[in-house]
């Protein structure tokens, strides 16, 4: 069976074709060669702002550092108003803000993508917007681009990324800021990030923010990844829930079903970490439901812009609105990477696409899709809560290591007609409590995630 098409496999098509026609890594048969390191040459760059320090640096109109066991950013005196309409109501408000703007960041790797991701609060009454401006390497810079709007609530605005974003060498694919042409050679080469935090008028109201920043990348084409010889096994205790049994629930945030794979994965793990809605947070979904909790996260990562919950970055910050958790969007380089946050107690949840014959058990092809790595076996192989399952209990797959991870890692692949299209590179989503064990904080800072 090949799953439908989903608005992510149009964004990963574009990102295929803007990523042009440079040299691919390998083709062909999969390589017989094994390493347990990454490749050598930097891949990936991660950079968050999360201490006090880091939010007294770059610049403020009106934000403050929040110090504590939990820095942040906050209102301090709003630095005007401004009016806002939201494009999904045609409502108008008026709000105060106040802006904080980063230092310029120059990431270890050149990029041909910048994904950004952040952890906030925003009680009713507030939201924030995210925006990120980059440098090219031929010294010139992009416009102010919108990562996106956000709350965590749907009453004051509706949480949108913005269409339309680009000057004619890079654009936003929904939560993706992409060179068009990376073959020209042109690379992203820094960028700053600016927070603009909004209350209602005459409030004391405030958001606070906790964590910002992004992942910047430039991950060669590559049709197949080096093989990675396995490590230790392990499997960790994953709650288990379907996305196939809730379809056609909740037209308005996208039917349930096979578009459900980003909420699904993410609502177990923040299970896995002991948080959970309350039953006041569930009294909204229609009684009768199973796992409404699953209803509830499709309704709060869903983005009126995407017309759909498979937004990364919305799926991270949904994450860390559960008390004391961290959640970031990025790529890792092997399959080394990912077992060494298994080893550790961190279960992952990874993007990828294949067609049916890639993917060995699985029983369906997909053009984008979400699933939570929890283990693997003696032999290697991944264990992974699929979502894409016709009951909870069938939830549990064991899939092959060396197609599993040849899935996640390629950037290109073809499609059933033949057809090349785009892959994720390793994208996937970490979601940790604050309160860690010094082990899990060693493998989290030697992947650049705190």
């Amino acid at each position: 069976m090949t799953r439908p098409t989903s608005r992510r496999t149009v964004l990963t098509a574009a990102l295929a074709a803007a990523a042009g026609t440079g040299a691919v890594a390998s083709a062909g048969p999969a390589s017989a060669t094994t390493s347990r390191t990454p490749r050598t040459l930097p891949l990936v760059d991660n950079r968050f702002w999360t201490t006090y320090s880091d939010w007294r640096c770059g610049s403020s109109e009106g934000t403050r550092a929040l110090a504590g066991p939990r820095p942040g950013l906050v209102i301090s005196t709003p630095a005007g108003s401004t009016d806002h309409t939201d494009p999904h109501t045609g409502t108008t408000r008026t709000w105060e803000y106040a802006t904080w703007t980063s230092p310029v960041h120059r990431p270890a790797v050149p990029a041909t993508e910048v994904i950004a991701s952040w952890n906030a609060h925003t009680p009713q009454g507030t939201w924030i917007q995210i925006e990120l401006r980059g440098s090219y390497s031929d010294g010139t810079d992009t416009p102010w681009y919108v990562m996106g709007r956000w709350a965590a609530g749907d009453t004051d605005i509706r949480r949108t990324s913005v269409d339309d974003q680009t000057d004619d060498r890079s654009t936003v694919w929904t939560d993706t800021l992409s060179v068009d042409d990376a073959a020209s050679g042109l690379r992203l080469v820094s960028y700053r990030l600016r927070l603009t935090l909004h209350r209602a008028p005459g409030t004391r109201l405030t958001p606070t923010v906790h964590r910002a920043g992004a992942m910047a990348s430039d991950i060669p084409d590559r049709f197949t990844v080096p093989a990675t010889a396995p490590g230790a096994a392990r499997e960790l205790t994953v709650p288990r829930y379907s996305q196939d049994i809730h379809k056609g629930e909740y037209p308005e945030y996208d039917n349930g079903g096979e578009a459900w794979c980003s909420p699904t994965s993410s609502q177990m793990i923040i299970e896995y970490w002991g948080r959970k809605p309350t039953a006041e947070d569930l009294a909204w979904v229609k009684p009768g439901i199973a796992d409404p909790q699953v209803c509830h996260a499709a309704r709060y990562t869903f983005d009126h812009q995407y017309e759909g919950c498979g937004n990364w970055p919305f799926n991270a910050a949904y994450a860390s609105t559960y008390r004391d958790m961290n959640a970031v969007v990025t790529r890792l380089g092997s399959l080394a990477d990912l077992e060494a946050l298994v080893s550790v107690g961190i279960p992952v949840i990874t993007s990828q696409s294949f067609l049916a014959g890639e993917l060995t058990g699985a029983g369906y092809g997909t053009s984008g899709h979400l699933m939570t790595v929890i283990g693997f076996t003696a032999d290697g192989d991944v264990i992974a809560n699929d979502p894409a399952s016709p009951s909870n209990d069938a939830v549990r797959r064991v899939y092959r290591r060396r197609e599993w991870e040849n899935i996640w890692l390629r950037t290109k692949r073809y499609d059933a007609n033949g057809q090349v299209r785009g892959g994720t590179g390793g994208v996937c989503y970490v979601y940790w409590p604050v309160d860690s064990a010094p082990t899990r904080h060693r493998v989290l800072r030697s992947l650049g995630l705190t």
